[in-house]
């Protein structure tokens, strides 16, 4: 019988990479609000480049002046991310449908995690199964972005500012806009999606202002901007309602490598002393590792609304 993987190192059938892309660009508010960036293993250099001035006038035999510019410049690291599960060693003695089905449950699986891991790791840079803050992130995300040229991202004060959920949608739109940046995106929790469905319009206030947000529905468009409504915004407590900006120009994402799986069949993998070595409880153990980077360009491209 020929192996779907080799055991120790081998890789996912190709088909089945295919698919854990696809399912991470479904579940991701950022994987669907900006596309993917190949990132080299030992890092991208990203630059910014602000012209300071506007264009100048020339008359004939005119001189020329100094428009000036700001240069900076962002590296993408990539760093590994890792999910491992143990599994009845009868998946070495089957036949290939069987272990191919037990490998799309786990590609599944691992894709829904990964995507949602990028979300909360981009969005509160913590490590999502802990929920603590990771030392490798930093402040590479956007609870926490660093300053950039005197500039940082704007942030918007539901819960005490006046106005309501639109409003603050507008001010948030309106405060990208004034750095000069343009607004091709949103991602919005759950919260804020019903604190959108509640207004209302007209004397009788019987009509939905945003009839679309009725029941739930989440669209991927509100009023032409892209939305992306997913629970990693508010997650782990988190006081963020919606992330506004320039997703497509002012971050980026990416993968570093090919997605490997490994088939471990002896120790104690996973580090549990309770369920101790493999061999002793007729279990093998698959391990997904994927090495993903991201990072926040111009913190002054993105505002966010909390509940603050």
């Amino acid at each position: 019988m020929s192996s779907i993987i080799s055991k120790g190192t081998g890789l996912f059938p190709e088909e089945l990479v295919k698919g854990m892309v696809s399912n991470v660009k479904g579940k991701s508010a950022i994987a669907n609000l900006c596309g993917a960036t190949p990132i080299a293993f030992n890092g991208n250099k990203e630059f910014t480049f602000d012209l300071d001035s506007e264009i100048d006038i020339v008359a004939e035999n005119g001189a020329k002046s100094n428009g000036g510019a700001t240069i900076g410049s962002r590296t993408i690291v990539p760093f590994k991310v890792e999910y491992g599960t143990r599994v009845s060693d009868e998946f070495m003695q089957e036949n290939e449908d069987y272990q191919l089905g037990v490998l799309e449950a786990f590609t599944d699986g691992f894709a829904k995690k990964l995507s949602r891991g990028l979300d909360i790791m981009a969005f509160h840079g913590v490590n999502p199964r802990t929920g603590s803050a990771s030392a490798i992130i930093g402040n590479n995300c956007f609870d926490l972005a660093e300053v950039t040229a005197g500039t940082t991202i704007t942030r918007i004060h539901h819960g005490t500012a006046s106005g309501d959920a639109n409003d603050h949608m507008e001010s948030a739109i309106a405060a990208v806009q004034g750095a000069e940046w343009e607004v091709n995106g949103a991602a919005i929790a759950p919260a804020f999606r019903s604190a959108l469905a509640a207004l209302t319009l007209g004397q009788d206030n019987l009509q939905p202002r945003f009839p679309e947000l009725a029941w739930g529905s989440a669209p991927g468009t509100i009023k032409g901007l892209p939305v992306q409504v997913n629970g990693t915004v508010a997650f782990n407590s988190s006081d963020d309602l919606a992330i506004v900006g320039d997703f497509q120009n002012c971050f980026k994402w990416g993968y570093a490598k090919q997605i490997p799986v490994k088939v471990i069949e002896y120790g104690n993998p996973d580090n549990d002393a309770t369920l101790g070595d493999l061999k002793g409880h007729n279990q093998v153990y698959l391990r997904a590792e994927a090495y993903i980077g991201f990072s926040i360009l111009v913190p002054a491209a993105f505002a966010i609304i909390d509940n603050q």
